[in-house]
């Protein structure tokens, strides 16, 4: 039987041998006429249903049943006239009793497999003497050979870098990655069922935009050949969503990737899940109602628990969420009154004094949006609706009813990071377009996030958009916070990675 685990790094040239000796036994088998990649295995039941279903056996107690499994070996026990063999699929694990007098010359065959060979196997379910539930195996087929060995079994894999370019070995490695993504799942699950039950529709809008828009954020340019156009990939569907809501859907939402051509870091990749929602006849309030709710009930699908531990703090989810004005939060935080240091000069001055770093492009409002993430948002560990923005930042939030210069607008922050941004949506055309027009103005000045001007969702607006709320939810921060990760690249299967060297 070939080696069960990958050579370790000080022996040269290991695992190019151990991928010969596997090739070697691919060709034994092509030679014999074995397929070693058939096309299918029909009626397989998972492990977990299996051991389910046998659990009350008692030690020693053998049955008459047959089932017939499918998976990846994973560990091999025993030599000579009998071996046990762990067969492993999505749902778990079970151990494999190979007999000689059973099997006769498929034996030999079975046993010589490779760890990390795809078998299918039919048997009689028991229970050892030893008490374990197994499968007495009568027939077996190989359904794909392993060409390379896989990760070492009892030490996973650690180097981080690989497990994100190879994510297909973390999960055969990591039990604990493979439960990460089945959380990721039930996440998105909870989250569809939650709205679905509140009479949202769940929509699909453009990827590829001829107008980016809906956040100020750097696109992803292409060019369309047939069109002979350039167009965006998306950075918000927010847009076009609020169209459907002209047209009279009413209440919709969107699961889907956005992409924005900015800085990667441990809560940012260029392509990421978002969550959108919007609803005709609410404002920002009863949005945060709905938010909070919405991410309790997640929570429960997700990991059972509204609570959680976030950085040695337990941290629960469970509505009422503490609601603070931004004003209030950066005044207890920094000293500094924005409402009071309402000039850019003047603000930038006060931030340099507490040794921040000021960008001398940055208007009033994105140095109101630095200190709200560089001095408050790390201190929001409990969940926190921060109410109330200035109208610099939010380009489609409503004017504030009773608040002149602000927004009715939140964003949601929990475990110190923001997962959560809403609005009263803004449905006055003209305001609207004076809004873009300012934008035009930041733009001219070299502001690379400024919104682009877009005259078709000022059409829309013009047939008269009743009064919504609108929510974005980032489904991977939300995923972070719910399993205890530290950065936003362990809930992404595939993040996004510098070329190698």
């Amino acid at each position: 039987m070939s080696s069960d685990t990958t050579p370790a790094p000080d022996e040269p040239g290991g695992e190019d041998r151990l991928i010969e000796e596997r090739r070697r036994k691919l060709a034994e088998l092509r030679n014999a006429g074995v397929d070693a990649f058939p096309h299918e295995f029909r009626d397989r039941a998972a492990v977990a249903d299996v051991l389910e279903r046998h659990a009350g056996l008692t030690d020693g107690e053998e049955t008459e049943d047959t089932v017939r499994l499918a998976g990846r070996l994973t560990a091999r026990r025993g030599h000579g006239k009998a071996a046990f063999l762990d067969l492993t699929d999505r749902s778990g694990r079970i151990q494999l009793h190979a007999r000689k007098d059973v099997l006769g010359d498929s034996y030999e065959g079975l046993v010589g497999l490779d760890l990390g060979d795809v078998v299918g196997v039919g048997g009689a379910p028991f229970r050892t003497r030893r008490g374990e539930l197994s499968v007495r195996v009568d027939g077996w087929t190989l359904l794909s050979k392993s060409l390379r060995p896989p990760p070492d079994k009892y030490h996973g894999l650690a180097d981080v870098e690989q497990r994100y370019r190879h994510r297909e070995l973390d999960l055969l490695a990591n039990e604990e990655t493979r439960e990460l993504f089945v959380q990721r799942t039930r996440l998105v699950g909870g989250i569809r069922r939650f709205l679905d039950e509140r009479g949202f529709l769940e929509v699909e809008t453009p990827v590829l935009q001829p107008i980016y828009g809906g956040a100020l954020a750097r696109p992803f340019v292409t060019h369309h050949n047939a069109l002979d156009r350039t167009l965006y990939l998306r950075i918000s569907p927010e847009l076009y969503l609020k169209r459907l809501i002209v047209g009279g859907l009413e209440k919709v939402y969107e699961i889907g990737k956005d992409f924005r051509n900015e800085g990667v870091s441990h809560k940012h990749n260029p392509e990421f899940t978002m969550l959108e929602t919007y609803e005709a006849y609410a404002d920002y309030e009863d949005v945060a109602a709905m938010t909070e709710q919405l991410v309790a009930h997640a929570a429960r699908e997700t990991i059972g628990s509204t609570a959680f531990e976030r950085d040695g703090e337990t941290v629960d989810v469970s509505p009422p969420w503490r609601r603070v004005k931004l004003r209030d939060a950066i005044l207890a935080e920094t000293g500094i009154d924005i409402a009071e240091t309402d000039e850019r000069d003047a603000l930038a001055a006060r931030m340099e004094e507490q040794g921040l770093a000021v960008d001398p492009g940055a208007g009033w409002g994105k140095l109101v949006d630095e200190l709200l993430s560089k001095r408050v948002e790390p201190k929001l560990i409990e969940p926190t609706f921060v109410l109330d923005y200035p109208v610099e930042l939010s380009p489609f939030a409503k004017s504030h009813r009773s608040q002149p210069g602000l927004v009715e607008r939140f964003e949601a922050f929990v475990g110190g990071v923001e997962i959560a941004n809403a609005f009263s949506e803004l449905n006055d055309p003209d305001e609207q377009r004076r809004r873009f027009e300012q934008q035009q103005r930041l733009e001219a000045a070299g502001d690379e996030e400024a919104h682009p001007f877009d005259e078709d969702y000022l059409f829309a607006l013009e047939q008269g958009m009743p009064p919504a709320g609108g929510m974005g939810l980032g489904i991977d921060r939300l995923l972070m916070m719910l399993t205890g990760r530290s950065s936003i690249r362990e809930v992404l299967l595939f993040p996004a990675l510098r070329e190698r060297s």
